[in-house]
């Protein structure tokens, strides 16, 4: 046997087979140019038109009075009113009664924004700590009095503090040396506000406690027991974990409280009777006293246009603050 027949022959590799070649991209979808951007104005227009009808009449007659000479007899037609330019907001802007009044109102609103949100966070704090029935207790009472219409809550409120059958007066008058039987609240300015701003906290509080406590469901426990682990106790887990979770929300609330108290009217007008005093009188109420008691429509008018551009300067705030909380994320 010779050696080329004991030699084994060498495998030869199997040729490499090309890669396929790639498939098609599928078909694309072509979607009618227009069509994204126009559907959502089509969804909001009849929301937009309401608005327009129920808001843009009021505020552009609101306007237009304000720069007219607007009286009684513009009213029932026995003359047509004039256009006088800026002097209703000359007169109003150097009256120094318009100016005491918007001091108070921002005192006031100042105050009742205070005492609400910080007796809200209390509150929403608290209702993370209790039981699950005593709870759902809680947020029934605060439905309960967040729904009573402002006008049944004044009403209220007069009897608690009212001078001779108030039940505050008898209750304060059982404590050692007090003696409140016959007290009047409203006999002076600052504690007659005292008391509207109690009522304007007390019904304002019950969305804030709601609003947070819902807030406080999307704090992340992991962080909370990090920051516990860190050496931090309760402040120091509230001030660098909740508060900056809950920021745009507390934005939010603050904002609109604002809004709301220094539009204070019902609860003011209902609880002097109709015929608030001078040491009793907001922006609102001032601004109804000017055209309805005065008779002059158009500096009513006036004064309720210059509320609207403060408040439209509160919201401009909002909007910035909202604006920096977005970039930050």
């Amino acid at each position: 046997m010779s050696a080329a027949d004991t030699t084994t022959p060498a495998k030869v590799p199997p040729p490499r087979q090309a890669p396929p070649p790639p498939a098609d991209d599928p078909p694309r979808v072509k979607r009618p140019s227009g069509g994204g951007a126009t559907a959502p104005w089509l969804l909001l227009a009849p929301c937009l038109l309401i608005l327009a009808l129920v808001m843009g009449y009021p505020l552009a007659r609101l306007v237009t009075l304000s720069f007219q000479k607007f009286g009684q007899s513009q009213l029932w037609g026995f003359q047509p009113a004039e256009s006088v330019g800026f002097d209703n907001f000359a007169k109003v802007l150097g009256d120094g009664e318009f100016w005491a009044v918007v001091v108070r109102t921002v005192l006031f609103a100042a105050g009742a924004v205070v005492f609400t949100m910080v007796i809200g966070m209390a509150l929403a704090l608290l209702l993370q700590r209790v039981s699950g029935w005593l709870k759902v207790l809680i947020n029934i009472v605060l439905v309960a009095s967040w729904g009573m219409p402002v006008i049944v809550a004044t009403t209220v409120f007069k009897w608690l503090f009212d001078s001779d059958y108030g039940v505050l007066n008898a209750l304060l008058s059982k404590l050692p040396g007090v003696d409140m039987i016959g007290h009047n609240w409203f006999a002076s300015g600052p504690e007659g506000l005292a008391v509207i701003m109690l009522l304007v906290v007390w019904g304002a509080v019950p969305f804030v406690v709601i609003t947070l406590s819902a807030g406080l469901t999307q704090v992340p426990k992991e962080l909370e027991e990090a920051a516990r682990l860190d050496g931090a106790g309760s402040w120091g887990v509230f001030r660098y974990v909740t508060l900056p979770v809950l920021k745009p929300i507390i934005v939010m609330l603050t904002t609109l409280s604002v809004i709301w108290d220094m539009g204070v009217f019902p609860q003011v007008f209902v609880m002097r009777n109709g015929h608030p005093e001078p040491e009793f009188q907001v922006l609102n109420t001032y601004s109804y006293d000017r055209a309805f008691v005065v008779n002059d429509y158009a500096q009513g008018s006036a004064i309720a246009l210059i509320t609207v551009l403060l408040l439209l300067g509160v919201v401009a705030v909002y909007m910035r603050q909202m604006l920096k909380i977005g970039e930050v994320e």
